[in-house]
């Protein structure tokens, strides 16, 4: 208990002895490679602000609550809603209520605040708790919005027992399950948060596979096997496979390359852009130097990159634009090539959005059923003759905001548009800037991007629902016909049906053109070859539960 008492108490120089203590207490073992230890090792060149899960809203902190924590259901590797926490649910035929049993052989992480220092069993009333505490303005969670406007306004959230919770709806929400998967919904018990308060984001206690350990903010988050995880492969092996995890926070992209390559990393995520042309081939390949060495991993990611165009015609910003008339947002979409981009500047990672603003990889995802724009110079000059700017001619320039990793790609676009009339001033700011800028309706043409929270459309479409304030709707489009398609789609039960309704909604929006939509990303990572059965997925969620270390 004294090493538990000098970690907690904040003085630096102790923080770091008992840190380093931990760790290698933890972890010794001979030799460097971690796949001697069984320790997964990756990099977080971002830091992690926080592991309190109602603040989990960049990945660097998703990926540490979900190995901390879990939610009543989650997404599998299809991208569908599969049990966690609750083993099935009922849901009443107005849509409006759903009933969650829970399983009866899952305990919290030891830690202090129980009686003991004893982990107790999680009940319904742990669950009651922890979404609760989401939308308690005293929390202040940046995931509250989650259920604005969605959850019944005096019950929400109900223990009929304590396996058994129940959710209620102001009106039918048919991706409530979705939400419900997000790290935000991970379950806590109410002594953690009670004894630790604010510092509960340094001293987390979960379910989850793995638990926490010791954290050095800027060196090194350390966390270990769950012995009493619930969870089970298909052979009655209790899960994870991995003794624990050490996260490195390395900011120098190149530093953590050269840590990857020495074996010291097991993974990394995305490929920085100095170096992509020494790892890739323009068609998105290893290069032969590195076959053999290292496994490139490519996966449909449920993102969008894209060019937002404010819409509000009160904003002097707007009412002296060109861009408020639909032809001009038209010609741009058409005016430059999606594909050449996507060769020469990103090295095929990702694919060419000639679709809607909706990605690959949802299941009501089809290019035939949503058009979207190609590139056409010709038609892009026509829409400027009808316009009033034939050839671009009297065309004011156009500024365009981009934070400076984007700016060869906005670069490469103003390039295209050039050549048929349209001058693309672009402007490089802070990434602090844009976000304020893109908030308050005050940038008219901005660079964005949307990654799915949950595997349904609906979180991409709720991007333009015009009674949606900014964020999401950044762009603030407001049209009637499409919020209505919006609505049925969400009361409507049936998947196919919701599915024609999300793709209808997504081509009139595409047809008025608020956005340019750029490219469908996809997750990239660089893989040790004995890292066994880590696999990407749609959300780019870190699921290490199965994976293995082997020599």
């Amino acid at each position: 208990m004294r090493l538990k008492k000098y970690f907690f108490d904040y003085k630096p120089f102790r923080i770091r002895f008992v840190f380093l203590l931990f760790v290698a207490v933890l972890f010794s073992a001979c030799g460097t490679s971690s796949k001697k230890k069984n320790i997964f090792h990756y990099n977080e060149s971002s830091g992690v602000a926080s592991l309190d899960p109602a603040f989990a809203k960049s990945q660097s902190v998703m990926w540490t609550a979900h190995q901390l924590f879990n939610t009543l259901v989650e997404i599998d590797d299809d991208m569908k809603i599969v049990p966690s926490l609750a083993t099935h649910w009922d849901i009443s035929a107005d849509n409006l209520t759903f009933i969650f049993h829970l399983r009866n052989d899952v305990y919290f992480h030891d830690n202090p605040a129980f009686s003991g220092g004893k982990g107790r069993k999680m009940t319904a009333h742990d669950v009651e708790y922890s979404l609760g505490r989401i939308i308690d303005p005293a929390t202040a969670s940046s995931g509250a919005w989650i259920f604005n406007n969605r959850v019944d306004s005096i019950e929400p959230f109900k223990a009929l027992d304590d396996s058994t919770f129940q959710l209620k709806l102001l009106r039918p929400f048919h991706p409530i399950l979705g939400v419900l998967s997000m790290q935000y919904c991970s379950i806590v018990p109410h002594e953690a948060v009670e004894k630790y308060g604010k510092d509960f984001r340094r001293n987390p206690c979960g379910t989850g596979p793995f638990q926490y350990v010791a954290w050095e903010e800027g060196q090194a988050l350390i966390m270990k096997k769950n012995p009493n995880y619930f969870e089970k492969d298909s052979a009655g092996n209790r899960l994870p496979y991995l003794d624990g995890i050490k996260i490195t926070f390395v900011e120098n992209k190149a530093t953590e390359f050269l840590e990857f390559e020495q074996q010291r990393l097991d993974f990394i995520n995305d490929i920085e852009a100095s170096f992509k042309d020494e790892i890739l081939t323009k068609g998105g390949e290893l290069r032969k130097g590195w076959q053999g060495k290292i496994i490139l991993q490519k996966h449909p990611y449920l993102t969008i990159e894209y060019l937002g165009i404010l819409q509000d015609t009160s904003k002097n910003v707007v009412k002296n634009s060109p861009l408020k008339d639909v032809r001009i947002r038209q010609a741009i979409n058409y005016g430059f090539d999606r594909e050449k981009m996507m060769l020469y500047i990103r090295n095929s990672m990702g694919t060419a959005a000639n679709s809607g603003f909706v990605p690959l990889g949802f299941p009501s995802f089809d290019s035939a059923k949503v058009k979207g724009y190609h590139y056409d110079p010709s038609k892009a000059l026509e829409l400027l003759k009808e316009a009033g700017y034939p050839n671009g001619q009297g065309l004011p320039p156009i500024p365009l905001l981009t934070i400076a990793i984007y700016s060869d790609l906005a670069s490469y676009i103003a390039s295209d548009l050039r050549q048929i009339g349209i001058r693309i001033n672009v402007e490089v700011v802070q990434k602090s800037l844009l976000l304020e800028q893109t908030a308050k309706s005050e940038a008219l043409f901005f660079r964005g991007s949307w990654i799915g929270d949950y595997p349904d459309a609906e979180n991409f479409l709720s991007v333009f629902y015009g009674k949606n304030p900014a964020p999401p709707n950044y762009t603030r489009y407001n049209n009637p016909a499409y919020d209505k398609l919006y609505d049925k789609a969400l009361a409507e039960k049936d998947d196919s049906l919701r599915y024609i309704y999300y793709q209808q909604a997504d081509q009139l929006m595409i047809k008025d053109a608020p956005v340019v939509p750029l490219w469908y990303d996809q997750v990239v990572r660089l893989v040790q070859p004995y890292v066994k059965n880590f696999h990407a997925n749609s959300l780019n969620l870190l699921e290490l539960r199965r994976v293995r270390l082997e020599d």
